[in-house]
Formats: structure tokens, sequence, C-alpha cells
């Protein structure tokens, strides 16, 4: 994947996010753990806005299958996402509450990403 984000990379909902630097394919596996996580540590009346969604299928054939037989079977979905695109968005909290909720679910993306206000 070459360049950056052109959408998607702005904060619009909440005060706190959660910004990619690589780029990555993340499952939806791996966005569901994040959302989790941040949910975890979250308490009531904190936003939470997931910005990335999982819409690229992934398909994989069976091992020791001949070549020229058809395409695999569906095995999971990914979110491409470029650097700078914002995966999480935090609202209605202090800023240490968002860092901590937001650093959760930064350990579980493949990529490196950074906390922006």
């Amino acid at each position: 994947m070459k360049g950056i984000s052109y959408r998607g990379n702005h904060i619009s909902f909440g005060k706190y996010a959660l910004q990619a630097l690589e780029p990555a394919w993340i499952t939806s596996r791996q966005i569901e753990a994040g959302r989790r996580a941040m949910i975890r540590n979250a308490r009531l009346g904190e936003k939470i806005w997931v910005r990335i969604f999982p819409d690229k299928p992934v398909t994989l054939r069976p091992a020791e299958t001949r070549i020229g037989s058809e395409k695999g079977s569906l095995e999971y979905w990914v979110a491409v996402v470029k650097p700078e695109r914002i995966l999480y968005e935090m609202g209605g909290v202090t800023e240490n509450i968002a860092r901590r909720a937001i650093s959760l679910a930064a350990s579980k993306m493949p990529i490196r990403t950074q906390f922006i206000i």
C-alpha cells in the first residue's frame, strides 16, 4: 500500500483518538479485541467510536491443493489501513483515562500507532 490516508485522518466525533502510523491489513478480530479492551477500561458516560470497518474478504485455499483449482473459501475479513488513519475515537472522559484505554487498544493492533488529542 502506498501513500497516506486522505479520508478518515482527522478527529470528527471525540476528543481523543488512536492514529495508525504504518500501512496494514487489520483483521476483524483485532478490531474487536481493541474495542473490548477500551470498553473494559471505560466507565458509564464515555463514548467510543470505531472508525474502521473490515470490508475486504480474504480467501485461502486448503493445503495440498493442485494448481488451477477453484478459488479458496472465505477465511476472514480485513480493513485496509493507511498511515494517518484514525482507528478509534473516545469522548466524554479525562485525558488520563483516555490514554490508558487507548494504549490498551493500541497493544492489540499489529502496527505502530499514536495517541492524539
